[in-house]
């Protein structure tokens, strides 16, 4: 496999980013970042800790009276900017993704491609921004309503998607004209620098975008304070339902406006009368993309008895041509690793318990023995399809976030809605059938925020991106709904004297 290396080795910093400057934590403690494909530390950076918060929140709150002053039309100007240099720059931004988080080169590229997409969407939203003018129902009164940017914004983001998560997030606020305090995962911390130095080249000021580090020790206390911080007005967090839960009440005693956008357990359901090619085909992308690890990821698939077979047939067949598993780096890789050690036990785990309940085993199950010997020491774990899952498995209540898949029968409609939405979260569902009726039906009695009707993956700029239930709340991307996140409205009344 390729060594690591950047066409323009300036981008990478093992510094935290505090009002323009490269920094270090007070103390001076760093924490190693690894590569997942061969468990070796190739990087390392910042160890901030509590005492090292509040110069981050206090400069971007200076930050913050300045940039929400500036013209939306110079906003816009400035974040085009930005996706221009990411633009050009694409190719070593994914190069350190592929080394933070695992995932093949090719999948890193469309990573940054599909993130590019915020940039251009929230430029565009920044100039649309508009209140409303009102005459009330006593007659010689005005009713005014503006719209005005909340404030400082703190973004706590995971290691999966570390570039799509912080452009969607930071773009849309920068756009309503609030200043943004990123703390990145400690898996995914450089990338995130990456892409902030590129802020600083397109102009955006200097503590209008400011990205503290940290590790997995301090993570905890370091998001505590960023949430309780007075100066902080809103929080933006992507993650597991268990911590977004913690995070909400942290933000609660500061009545800090807040969106979650917290984890999944998706249905995907094939009908009889779906296209088999079409749904084989999405679920490859919905499953193995990412090895598996995505909120939006399916988690339970469930197949009408009369295709049950024939599909499960397909779908094998399917993995065994198009996935290869290896370093991400490597020509010819389709899936890389999971990101964490934890993962690949978790993996274990569920395959264990499938099998012991009755799952049959029809691909993969282990961590490959054929890899590449630099490899060794990744968390690699094969593309594994277990049929004849059941609702006590595992797999069928825990969110997966890994390269398994399990296949549910099911004879009716209403079996399958009732089975898909058997579940305490609700982020996305998917769904195959030709029948228009159907279509109509599925699509108002699935219980999750994103339906995908004959289609996989469907998230971009333009559609709202969010759950119910315990998947969250909140909408990121979209017109209007997105924007509105990071802005407050003020109410003004005048009285209008006859002339």
């Amino acid at each position: 496999m390729p060594p690591f290396q950047l066409n323009d080795p300036s981008l990478l910093h093992e510094a935290s980013l505090r009002n323009g400057e490269w920094v270090q934590s007070q103390t001076g403690k760093t924490f190693p970042v690894e590569d997942p494909g061969t468990g070796q530390t190739w990087a390392s950076a910042p160890a901030n800790d509590r005492s090292d918060v509040d110069q981050y929140v206090e400069t971007s709150h200076l930050a913050f009276k300045n940039w929400r002053h500036t013209n939306p039309r110079e906003r816009a100007k400035l974040l085009l900017k930005w996706h221009e240099l990411v633009s050009q720059n694409k190719e070593d931004i994914a190069n350190i993704v592929v080394y933070e988080t695992g995932k093949p080169k090719v999948e890193a590229i469309g990573e940054v491609d599909y993130a590019l997409g915020f940039l251009w969407w929230f430029a565009g939203e920044a100039e649309r921004i508009r209140g409303s003018v009102a005459i009330p129902s006593v007659s010689d009164r005005r009713t005014f309503v503006i719209k005005q940017p909340i404030g400082v914004c703190v973004a706590l983001v995971p290691w999966n998607f570390p570039v799509a998560m912080i452009l969607r997030k930071v773009a849309a606020a920068l756009a309503a004209g609030c200043t943004m305090i990123i703390k990145p995962s400690p898996e995914t911390p450089l990338s995130v620098m990456t892409l902030a130095d590129l802020a600083q080249r397109a102009g955006i000021p200097s503590g209008v975008i400011n990205v503290i580090s940290t590790d997995n020790t301090n993570t905890p206390a370091v998001s505590e304070r960023l949430c309780k911080h007075p100066l902080v007005r809103k929080v933006t967090f992507t993650g597991s339902t268990a911590i977004g839960s913690l995070i909400a009440k942290q933000c609660a005693e500061g009545l800090k406006k807040a969106t979650m956008e917290l984890g999944g357990n998706c249905p995907f359901i094939v009908f009889d009368d779906g296209n088999l090619d079409d749904a084989v085909a999405a679920l490859m992308i919905l499953k193995w993309r990412t090895a598996g690890q995505a909120c939006t990821h399916a988690n339970r698939v469930y197949v009408q008895k009369g295709v049950y077979e024939k599909f499960a047939g397909l779908l094998v067949e399917a993995t065994k041509k198009r996935i290869k598993v290896g370093h991400g780096s490597a020509d010819g890789v389709t899936m890389g690793p999971l990101t964490t050690a934890r993962g690949v036990q978790k993996l274990e785990r569920h395959v264990s318990d499938a099998i012991s309940k009755g799952g049959k085993l029809l691909h993969g199950g282990k961590v490959p023995d054929d890899l590449d010997s630099a490899c060794g020491k990744g968390y690699f774990f094969e593309p594994t399809i277990i049929s004849g899952m059941t609702s006590d498995m595992l797999t069928s209540t825990e969110e997966v976030f890994g390269p398994l898949l399990g296949l549910y029968p099911f004879e009716t409609e209403e079996e399958a809605v009732e089975m898909a939405n058997n579940t305490s979260m609700g982020l996305a569902s998917y769904f195959f059938t030709r029948d228009v009726d159907r279509t109509w039906r599925m699509l108002e009695s699935l219980e999750a925020g994103m339906i995908g009707m004959n289609t996989g993956n469907a998230s971009g700029a333009e559609s709202p991106f969010g759950g119910i239930k315990e998947s969250g709340y909140g909408k990121e991307a979209g017109k209007d709904v997105a924007i509105e996140e990071y802005l407050i409205s003020k109410t003004g009344t005048l009285t209008v004297h006859p002339s």
